[in-house]
């Protein structure tokens, strides 16, 4: 009884000390993200592949997207990172405020970049391009000449909306973690040695940013000018 309440409080029962503990969730983490990247891999793969077979109707939906609220989007995904480093850097401190600091600034800037989705879908839905009964793209007599049919468009659509969907449903649950989180790092949950819960966010934000980053090119600037 005496060893389980002179436990440090934060350390699961089942580990030794922080460090094992650490190298424990950082190997979990780790497995979690390859998991996330053969699952964001196959949506690419997809992408790829339609896209090859239909290169001019991919290019004529990359057109309808806005690439200056994509560019600042992955302005503000870069921004978040830097803020989400610092506050694990506050973490490896034992800077409590400043934990709480940098995860607010974190959750401010993805806040922001899911405004700016939600802007963007709904042009999507009042220009009829949401992927289903009421889908209408208009394609030209040179485009039909190509071959281009307006299904082959809303497939980009389809893949546009469920990868940039996906995104951002990681985007709301890393939101939802991290406001747990400050209210942690105001509790005086976190310390020197009791922060791997700050750096394991870490890498899934950084996962998810990286995501953002492949996925801005291949969705608004690939092919645009066929």
């Amino acid at each position: 009884m005496q060893a389980e309440s002179s436990r440090a409080w934060g350390l699961a029962h089942h580990f030794d000390n922080f460090e094992q503990q650490r190298e424990a969730s950082y190997l979990g983490m780790w497995v979690f993200l390859v998991t996330e990247i053969m699952f964001f891999g196959g949506l690419f793969t997809a992408y790829v592949v339609y896209r090859s077979a239909n290169a001019r109707a991919f290019a004529l939906g990359s057109k309808e997207l806005d690439i200056g609220l994509g560019a600042f989007n992955t302005a503000v995904l870069i921004g978040s990172s830097l803020t989400m480093a610092l506050a694990v850097w506050a973490a490896q401190q034992g800077r409590r405020k400043q934990i709480a600091l940098f995860l607010v600034l974190t959750i401010l800037l993805g806040g922001v970049f899911l405004g700016v989705k939600v802007v963007e879908y709904e042009a999507k839905i009042d220009h009829h391009l949401l992927p289903g009964p009421d889908f209408h793209f208009e394609v030209t007599e040179v485009d039909e000449i190509l071959g281009v049919q307006e299904g082959n468009v809303q497939m980009f659509f389809n893949l546009y909306f469920a990868m940039t969907g996906l995104h951002a449903l990681h985007m709301i649950i890393g939101i939802g973690v991290l406001l747990v989180m400050v209210v942690l790092a105001l509790r005086g949950s976190f310390s020197r040695e009791n922060h791997n819960l700050v750096e394991c966010m870490g890498l899934y934000w950084h996962f998810v940013d990286i995501i953002w980053i492949f996925l801005f090119p291949l969705l608004y600037l690939l092919g645009r000018n066929l």
